[in-house]
């Protein structure tokens, strides 16, 4: 797959450098604070779906030209549970302070399965970064789902996955944000059903679609009867060989496939203050 994505683009304009061999790329020779060409996104758009997940550095860009490159890749939707940023409410402010313990959405995860359509992905920007730690670790779930028994992919094919929002592993990690910038009261829970795994829209590839955040449980089935199930995908979906880590400098954006990437930012930084940007883009109901 990385040799095909480098010689498919020896012909282009960007310089693509995997980091991994799960995933990722960091992609040089790009400027966002000015207007791509539609080549140049076509490009991006392209080296997303080989690696899963991109990484731009250096990238000093307002609030406005980053709202600017993710509509290149869809329509923008606001998280559902927490305000954005003032005067940007599309942007969503994820920020760890000096005397918080918990970091926001710090457990493998992806992002807001709870949703009918959840995000095609997120481009997420570092504002202000601890002097060491915060790194974020990703995870390839095509290879969870290829490297499944064959006895296990027939058990899985059928089944729903019920997502929530409100589960108390996740929802612990919000709780600092929530108390001043909620969108929702407590009481408000939303929740979908998903295939366990899932066809992406654009490669055809098969993902292993639960995750230790929001999904609950299988449906038709009790909590207790689906944890043993769920608890060995959820081990098995982050094993090392499936992952790559990024560490943060400032300018740095992240861009990841929430189609087929899981995401867990690492709370190791205490003491210290974490800002970032995030925008997310529209997805579809995965089949």
């Amino acid at each position: 797959m990385v040799e095909t994505a480098q010689q498919e683009n020896s012909m282009g304009q960007l310089d693509i450098r995997p980091i991994a061999g799960a995933l990722g790329a960091e992609i040089h020779g790009i400027d966002l604070s000015q207007e791509l060409d539609d080549e140049t996104i076509a490009e991006v758009r392209q080296a997303l779906l080989d690696h899963l997940v991109i990484f731009f550095r250096g990238q000093d860009i307002t609030p406005a030209r980053h709202l600017d490159f993710a509509r290149r890749f869809g329509e923008i939707v606001e998280y559902p549970l927490v305000k954005g940023l003032e005067g940007y409410p599309e942007i969503m402010t994820v920020v760890k302070l000096e005397h918080e313990k918990v970091n926001f959405g710090g457990l493998w995860h992806s992002d807001t399965t709870y949703l009918e359509q959840p995000p095609l992905g997120s481009i997420l920007l570092a504002r202000e970064l601890p002097p060491f730690g915060g790194d974020t670790l990703f995870a390839n779930m095509y290879l969870a789902y290829e490297t499944l028994s064959d006895g296990m992919k027939a058990l899985l094919g059928p089944l729903k996955g019920v997502s929530t929002s409100n589960l108390q592993r996740v929802s612990d990690t919000r709780s600092e944000r929530m108390k001043d910038a909620a969108k929702v009261t407590p009481r408000e829970v939303l929740t979908a059903t998903h295939p366990v795994v899932r066809t992406h829209p654009e490669t055809n590839r098969k993902a292993l679609y639960v995750n230790g955040a929001h999904t609950c449980r299988f449906d038709g089935m009790t909590e207790e009867e689906s944890a043993p199930l769920l608890a060995y995908l959820y081990a098995h979906q982050t094993r090392p060989e499936f992952t790559c880590r990024f560490r943060w400098e400032p300018g740095s954006i992240a861009f990841w496939d929430n189609r087929c990437t899981q995401h867990n930012p690492i709370n190791d930084y205490h003491g210290h203050k974490r800002v970032m940007h995030r925008i997310t883009i529209a997805g579809d109901t995965p089949e």
